[in-house]
């Protein structure tokens, strides 16, 4: 079992494999494998993307900006080089599977619903039983919005900063200080994103 876990692509693998075992158990008792089920499939998806996205979103300003200042600079390189690329290429693509899982869980619901909650709820007039669709609708934006910035803004600037792509000490300055609040603007949004997310879930379902 200790040499299992000590590979990290064998627990990953394992890990998904137990998972859809879990899915397809589900299926088996929910009484079949029809709409419902796939889109229970992709907000399973959507979740576990999330998770890493927002986990990573996390982990660069709870720890790597803030503590970065405080390592001495012999030792800076090996973030740059090693720890800070691998962790971008699982932050970018887990927010592409995010926002993509997250579309097809609005589209599974109907294009109806889809309507209404990007249109914050104005798709058929925002009537009082209309605005839980208003709070979803934010939630959405925000994430696309963040979503954006992660690919527009955030891992271009990255690539100079890291040296990626070749910069001079001026602009890679200026990379990493773009991509420093291009991350705490999403940063700012995450709550409020994750706010609309589960509440309306919870209230509204």
């Amino acid at each position: 079992m200790g040499k299992l876990l000590s590979n990290f692509r064998t627990t990953i693998l394992l890990s998904i494999a137990l998972a859809g075992v879990m899915i397809l158990a589900f299926g088996q008792v929910s009484g079949g494998f029809g709409e419902a089920f796939w889109q229970a499939v992709l907000r399973w998806a959507h979740v576990a993307a999330g998770i890493l996205w927002i986990g990573l979103l996390y982990y660069f300003n709870f720890v790597q900006i803030r503590v970065m200042p405080n390592i001495p600079a012999e030792l800076k390189p090996a973030v740059g080089k090693h720890i800070a690329p691998e962790a971008l290429f699982w932050f970018r693509w887990s927010a592409l599977v995010t926002v993509l899982a997250g579309i097809g869980v609005m589209l599974a619901r109907g294009h109806a619903y889809a309507a209404e909650v990007m249109t914050f709820g104005l798709a058929q007039g925002l009537t009082e039983d209309q605005k839980g669709f208003t709070l979803m609708g934010i939630g959405i934006w925000l994430a696309i919005i963040m979503f954006l910035n992660v690919w527009g803004i955030i891992w271009p600037n990255q690539k100079r900063a890291l040296g990626i792509v070749p910069a001079g000490d001026d602009v890679k300055a200026k990379a990493a200080r773009v991509a420093m609040l291009a991350s705490r603007t999403n940063l700012l949004l995450s709550l409020p994103m994750l706010t609309s997310m589960a509440m309306y879930q919870t209230l509204f379902g």
